[in-house]
């Protein structure tokens, strides 16, 4: 492959460069939105410390309501809130403990776990008892003691709440930071990407527009059907090159042109003759008809002459009905059908008519096709005999059938005879071209025919036994049929 040069390599450079920037500027704002989400996902961080810590409080407030129903009432019946309000106030010291960052935020978390459990053991060993005992002296004693542990706990949890609100403030103004410089950052960068990107437009508009504006007219004036349209070559780089692919395919076409032209002429040669054939076949029959009855009542020599009456009436019926074939609609009606079965129907019949000699012929595969079975079989029956005439006597025939991953099907006809030429593969298909003496030349031209009536065609090459090849691909159901 060449290396680009001209109009590609600036357009690649240019835009190269466009791509570079934008990718400059969108990696620049992923990392700074990752600095933004790290700050975030810190601030959610210190929120929930600080959620954690007024939670506490409001748990040790609880833990306190508890041992002051339990005097009041004079009984236990708040022991057991007092001890799940214990283990909430344990919870909660467990998480604070492990969101601490620094030493006196362990200890005050210390101070919290400390005065809590000398909450729950005064509570159990002392006040509950004095309670139950009705000892006054020992219940006030220890509700002045919870009072001052619930203080201590109170005021180590206000002192992590304040704390924690403080971090909270600094990260949001590291956060509120990184958007600003993130922001006016990333609009330098958009702001420049955008003016290159102007730039390379006008490049674009003054290399490229110009010369596609002169392909874009010489396109209208060829579809107007000025076939000999040409445009100027002398626009350097890709662009002189692609003018002269244009001039290339405009001359291409014009050739495609007068070729469609000389096959309409053919086809209309072909319905006249198809005609002419129709006409012509009426006559033959009679003539068939009275030669036949002649041979009857005549003996020797005149017997002889209507004999060769009959052979060349019966070449000429061949002809028109070669030509009849060849004047059918190109679309065909078709079914599925089993090819193996087609082909060995055809290899019989031509077995019971004699018309294979000695060659041995040979099946091989199976696939299904849809196809016209009466007109598919027409073209195997041409394709095998005409494969066991070349291959003589002693020859062999081989009809492989293959399907295709795509649904298609192919029927390969191989023979061991000598061969096509290569001078004479571009005619094989042509209407009365034979390399038989005693030949129609419309047997593979009708065959080609019904080929491309199923939206198929007939290849011609040598074959794995050394002769003649003729291979009848088939499409798939839908396509050309």
């Amino acid at each position: 492959m060449r290396p680009p040069s001209g109009t590609t390599r600036k357009l690649l450079l240019a835009f190269g460069a466009l791509v570079a920037l934008f990718a400059a500027a969108s990696v620049f704002a992923l990392g700074r939105l990752s600095d933004i989400h790290e700050g975030t996902h810190t601030l959610q961080a210190a929120s929930g410390r600080v959620r954690d810590a007024l939670e506490l409080a409001t748990a040790v407030r609880d833990q306190y309501a508890h041992l002051a129903h339990t005097i009041i009432l004079g009984n236990d019946s708040h022991a057991r809130f007092h001890a799940e309000s214990r283990a909430r106030v344990e919870a909660l010291t467990r998480r604070l403990w492990e969101q601490a960052r620094d030493a006196e935020e362990r200890a005050w978390v210390g101070d919290i776990q400390e005065s809590g459990d000398a909450l729950d053991r005064l509570y159990r060993e002392t006040l509950l008892p004095a309670v139950v005992a009705k000892d006054h002296a020992a219940v006030t004693a220890a509700h002045g003691r919870a009072l001052e542990l619930v203080s201590v706990i109170q005021a180590r949890a206000d002192a992590l709440a304040r704390r924690f609100d403080a971090s909270i403030g600094s990260f949001e103004e590291h956060v509120g930071a990184v958007e600003h410089t993130s922001f006016q950052w990333t609009l330098l960068l958009l702001g420049g990407a955008t003016l290159f990107a102007a730039g390379v437009g006008l490049y674009i508009g003054n290399s490229v527009a110009r010369p596609v504006a002169r392909l874009t007219e010489g396109a209208a004036r060829l579809a107007r059907g000025e076939l000999d349209t040409r445009i100027p070559e002398d626009e350097p780089g890709e662009f002189g090159g692609l003018a002269a692919q244009f001039n290339r395919m405009t001359e291409a076409l014009r050739a495609h042109q007068e070729q469609l032209v000389q096959h309409e002429k053919l086809a209309g040669i072909g319905r006249l003759a198809a005609g002419v054939a129709h006409e012509i076949n009426n006559p033959l029959g009679v003539i068939l008809g009275y030669v036949r009855l002649l041979q009857r009542k005549a003996q020797g020599p005149l017997a002889e002459d209507l004999k060769v009456v009959e052979e060349e009436a019966v070449r000429c019926q061949e002809i028109v009905e070669g030509l009849l074939d060849l004047a059918r609609p190109g679309r065909v009606a078709v079914e599925r059908v089993a090819l193996r079965e087609v082909c060995d129907e055809v290899v019989a019949r031509l077995q019971e008519a004699a018309r294979l000699g000695s060659a041995q012929v040979r099946v091989e595969g199976d696939a299904p096709a849809w196809i016209h079975p009466q007109r598919v079989r027409q073209v195997l029956f041409n394709l095998v005999k005409n494969a066991a005439e070349a291959a003589g006597g002693t020859g062999r025939v081989e009809v492989r059938i293959e399907g295709r991953a795509d649904g298609g099907a192919s029927v390969a006809v191989s023979d061991s005879g000598p061969g096509v030429k290569p001078e004479d593969r571009p005619r094989l298909f042509e209407p009365f071209f034979t390399t038989k003496a005693s030949g129609t030349g419309l047997g593979l031209a009708v065959s080609q025919a019904i080929a491309h009536a199923h939206g198929g065609r007939i290849e011609a090459d040598t074959g794995p036994l050394g002769g003649a090849r003729f291979t009848l691909h088939l499409p798939p159901a839908g396509e050309g049929v």
